[in-house]
């Protein structure tokens, strides 16, 4: 029970984990290309290769790359001819300055095309207002994440001035609101891409490419590959997401470690009650021994009745375990005044998880059996009728 319970929950919260970071974002980011310069980066540039030794005061730094996504064209097409893509969506994103009345929040404003954004990610699904297609229904409308909408003080049909960098203020007419339940990602905003191609004075141009695969753990394989033959920076969504995917690894060592401390203490139980039986059951030992069982008999005769424990005790524990992870699936882990009120615990109730349960609790109920099983295989009529008992 113990191991069906707690293998369903950290499993089910770690399938929740990866389901949210291949839904939220894309799996593939085909990304402008900055990298940040070293010391010696420059070297080459301003001095004849016979200097050996440059030594820069302050040294080099800052960015070195490009700022848009270079021939995007070309990608669309090797994207659209690759089976392994289901979907992509071209990308503009600005750093933005939102402001309604005396309120200014900065935020990113990510301009897409509404139809092929559906389809990389579930940003459509976490719509509480308006529909995600609105904001290719006319100029210059946008729809604000659920944290950005609460800092304005903003609400559906009003019109907020957007300022990307030192360019003029667009007024922008708010069709929709979306809540994702992560603060970093409802601090955002979406628009259409030619407007914010348009405010940002980048026509025709993207500084992202988000992609979505038919099978996504074959991300960073491809995502690899694709970096041998393109100057962009390519990064798959696990690696993006190390330290989260290390920590599910933590998760699953500290789960291991737990079930085998569990399954310890029921090996000890099933331990002490053969023990205990083998010296209650003496004489009936020396008895048998008298008719004839050798040590054979009598290992096997006790080490059945300790399987049989076991295999009685994981079968109710496999039920037992069973319904509880029902009922934790029943449990809702958002406030009650959240949009998505509805959504409860992930419990993973996957057949491995049972068929590892019921091995491990057969292992430790034969290892528990074999001490007190040999220890009465070893007994004979003279010990006992010595000891007295």
């Amino acid at each position: 029970m113990a191991y069906v319970s707690v293998s369903g929950f950290f499993k089910g919260f770690q399938g929740y984990m990866v389901q949210q970071l291949i839904d939220n974002t894309a799996q593939i980011h085909i990304q402008a290309r900055q990298d940040y310069l070293i010391d010696h980066e420059l070297d080459q540039a301003f001095y004849h290769q016979d200097f050996m030794h440059v030594f820069w005061s302050p040294p080099p730094s800052g960015l070195l790359g490009y700022l848009e996504v270079q021939n995007p064209q070309s990608w669309f097409v090797r994207l659209a001819a690759d089976q392994r893509v289901e979907a992509f969506s071209p990308l503009m994103t600005a750093p933005s300055l939102f402001t309604l009345a005396k309120t200014s929040v900065s935020a990113n404003l990510i301009g897409c095309d509404p139809v092929q954004q559906a389809r990389v990610t579930s940003i459509a699904k976490y719509m509480t207002e308006g529909k995600f297609a609105d904001i290719a229904g006319g100029g210059n409308r946008v729809i604000l994440g659920d944290e950005l909408m609460k800092r304005l003080g903003a609400s559906i049909d009003q019109t907020v001035l957007v300022t990307v960098g030192t360019l003029t203020a667009v007024p922008m007419k708010v069709v929709g609101r979306f809540f994702s339940g992560n603060r970093g990602s409802d601090l955002q905003a979406y628009g259409a891409i030619n407007d914010v191609q348009r405010m940002n004075g980048t026509p025709n141009r993207v500084n992202e490419i988000a992609v979505r695969l038919k099978d996504y753990t074959q991300a960073a394989l491809i995502a690899d590959s694709w970096s041998l033959i393109a100057p962009e920076k390519i990064e798959s969504w696990d690696q993006q997401n190390v330290n989260i995917l290390s920590m599910m690894k933590m998760q699953t060592a500290l789960r291991f470690t737990m079930i085998f401390a569990i399954l310890l203490v029921a090996g000890f139980g099933i331990y002490n009650v053969l023990n205990m039986t083998v010296t209650q059951k003496r004489q009936d030992i020396a008895i048998l021994r008298s008719m004839g069982y050798d040590t054979f008999d009598i290992v096997s005769l006790f080490f059945s009745q300790g399987m049989i424990v076991g295999v009685v005790g994981a079968f109710f524990g496999l039920i037992c375990g069973y319904f509880f992870c029902r009922y934790l699936q029943t449990i809702s882990f958002y406030p009650p005044n959240s949009s998505r009120m509805g959504e409860t615990l992930h419990i993973a109730l996957s057949a491995p998880i049972y068929v590892q349960a019921t091995l491990f609790a057969l292992l430790a109920a034969s290892v528990a059996s074999i001490l007190p099983s040999r220890s009465a295989g070893k007994l004979t009529p003279i010990e006992i009728i010595r000891t007295g008992t």
